[in-house]
Formats: C-alpha cells, sequence, structure tokens
C-alpha cells in the first residue's frame, strides 16, 4: 500500500529474517496463499537447510468464499513442494453478521494455536509486513487509539500459549511479491482486499491523499517506533510505582492508599487501575480503553473529593471507601436465571 520500493536483496536474507526464531521448539507458519505468506514459506524453506528447528505450515479455510478450499489446496501442494508438512485447517461455525473481519481473526488465531499444540510448535510466524504495519496504524489513529495501539503490531506477541511471531515487520509488501516473482512462485490475491465494506480497504483508497499530507507509510512506520517506544517507558514506570504503592493484596483484591494514588499522573494511576483490574479478570488480558478511561476518570475524581464512590470494570468491583481508600474485588459470578438456561 504504502510505496514500492525494489526489494533488495540483501533486505530477505532468511538468516537475518528467521534467525531470532532459531531457539523454539517449532514453528507453524500462517500461509494464507497472498504474496506476503507465500514469501514467508519461501525465506522459511531456504533457512531449513541451515536450522534443526521444525517447521511445518497451516492453512485457514474460513468458508467464506467457493474459491477458498481449492486456494488452500493449491497452498498444501506448494508447501509440501518446499518440503514442508501442511495442516489445512477450516473455521466451520456460524458465520457472524457483524464485525466479520475481527471474528475472522479470531477464529483464525484459535485454529492456528490449536494445531501448534497438537505438533509441539511453541511459535505461530505470520506474513504480516511493513504495509500491514501503516494501514494498522492508521485504522487505530481513526480510532483514537492510545500508545499501545498506535505502536502497532509488535514482532512478538503471546496467544494461547503460543508465541506469534512477525518477522517481516520492517519488509514491503512490494518487496515480497518480487521475490514470489523472481522464484516463480504462484500466489493468489484476496478479493475482500478490494471490498469497501471493510474498513481497511476504504482507507488504502485514500492513500494518495495520506501521502500528499505527509501521511505515508515511512511517517506512519516512524508514529509506531515513536508510540511503542514510550508505551514501553509508561509501562515500566506503572510497574515500578505499583510496586512501592500501601496497599494489601490478596487472590480476591486489594486495598490501596487513596491518597497515594492521588499525587500520580492520569496516565500512571489509569495503569495501575488496569494492572489491578486484570490481576482478578478471569482470562483477559487487556481492557477497552474508552471505558478504563471513563472508570479511572470517576475514580480518581472521587478519590480527590474525598467521596464514595462505586463501579464495574472487567470482572471487578471498584470502590472508594469513606476513609479513602480504594478497594478493588473481582465481581461475584451472576446468578443463572431460567432465561440464561433456555
Amino acid at each position: 500500500m504504502y510505496g514500492t520500493a525494489d526489494p533488495v536483496r540483501s533486505a530477505f536474507d532468511p538468516e537475518r529474517i528467521l534467525a531470532p526464531l532459531s531457539h523454539a521448539k517449532g514453528l507453524l507458519l500462517a500461509v494464507s496463499g497472498g504474496p506476503d505468506s507465500v514469501a514467508l514459506m519461501l525465506i522459511a524453506a531456504r533457512w531449513a537447510g541451515r536450522r534443526t528447528v521444525p517447521i511445518e505450515v497451516a492453512t485457514v479455510d474460513h468458508r467464506l468464499r467457493s474459491e477458498s478450499r481449492p486456494e488452500a489446496e493449491a497452498v498444501a501442494g506448494w508447501a509440501e513442494a518446499l518440503g514442508f508438512a501442511h495442516h489445512l485447517l477450516s473455521w466451520d461455525s456460524q458465520k457472524p453478521k457483524t464485525r466479520l473481519q475481527e471474528r475472522a481473526r479470531e477464529a483464525r488465531y484459535a485454529l492456528l494455536a490449536n494445531c501448534a499444540a497438537r505438533i509441539g510448535a511453541d511459535c505461530i510466524v505470520t506474513g504480516h509486513h511493513s504495509d500491514d504495519q501503516a494501514e494498522t496504524v492508521l485504522l487505530r489513529l481513526t480510532r483514537g487509539s492510545g500508545p499501545a495501539g498506535l505502536a502497532g503490531m509488535a514482532p512478538l506477541t503471546r496467544f494461547g500459549g503460543v508465541t506469534i511471531a512477525r518477522p517481516l515487520l520492517d519488509l514491503p509488501k512490494a518487496g515480497l511479491v518480487a521475490l514470489c516473482e523472481a522464484a516463480g512462485q504462484p500466489f493468489f490475491e484476496d478479493p475482500s482486499n478490494d471490498n469497501s465494506a471493510f474498513a481497511r480497504t476504504r482507507l488504502r483508497a485514500l492513500r494518495g491523499l495520506f501521502d500528499v499530507e505527509g501521511l505515508d507509510r515511512p511517517a506512519l512506520l516512524r508514529l509506531a517506533r515513536r508510540a511503542a517506544r514510550a508505551e514501553a517507558a509508561l509501562a515500566e514506570i506503572a510497574a515500578a510505582t505499583r510496586l512501592t504503592l500501601p496497599a494489601r493484596r490478596t487472590a480476591d483484591g486489594a486495598q490501596i492508599a487513596g491518597e497515594a494514588l492521588a499525587k500520580l499522573p492520569d496516565e500512571i494511576f489509569l495503569r495501575i487501575l488496569e494492572a489491578e483490574v486484570l490481576a482478578l479478570s478471569q482470562g483477559r488480558d487487556h481492557l477497552r480503553l474508552d471505558r478504563l478511561e471513563r472508570a479511572a476518570a470517576d475514580t480518581a475524581s472521587a478519590i480527590h473529593e474525598n467521596r464514595v464512590f462505586a463501579t464495574t470494570l472487567g470482572d471487578a468491583r471498584i470502590a472508594v471507601t469513606s476513609d479513602g481508600q480504594l478497594q478493588i474485588s473481582r465481581t461475584p459470578a451472576r446468578r443463572r436465571t431460567k432465561t440464561d438456561s433456555a
């Protein structure tokens, strides 16, 4: 999307790209059939001969298009020709009527994580590239994301007990396409990339305007790097500050002196509140930023004004007591009703 620089041969050195994953127990390449993930498979094939890390390939058939099955079967043939075992995974559940791309992504990663567990791989490798990163940052910018969102996709993240690795984030799509073409390797173009029902497609159509105004791929990637740097610093400061607070914590909650919290900058208070709530949550790893901001602002106001206050966030109840203490406790399980079990 953002830029068409010619690929530099050294930029696609398999050792440089995949060496950080050499300590994995096993790699599962997520290959959809597009040029980015197919290029990843080609790079991995050139690297495999130098390493002993087991590498296998998986393709998820989302069952959203009639062509998806034969395309997935074609990818299986390409993978096997390169010496990789292939797993064809299907999203067979009923498809949602809303947030289709988001739900499809969740289903895809769940299927990949389950496959990785079956074959003993501890790392799922995707073909996300720098154009994807720029689009992600732009999309999150339009949605008012904070520093964590504007940092874009991380090279390594945890999901369902495995690591998701994105080793191509500094490489442009144009170079990955050229790599496939130079190898005589076919690939597929996803027609959803032209579907204006999706926000990414609509933003992509505006790229000329963005480029003219200076919001091109390099600028968006620069923003991501700066946001990532700020996010890392804020996270470290919040974690260190949390450890110094006068607090009593148990498995069921925490009580923290409101006087100490009142002295904190808003951003640090928000992050500490999030950490305390997530410590009590059942499987959550993040909270919606708008809800967190609202709860943090209301709670901080109550502390500053010395008034009693209570609200809920995630799986926790947040309360400011009459003596100025912040109490965070696990919300009781909701009773099942006849309607729930019907």
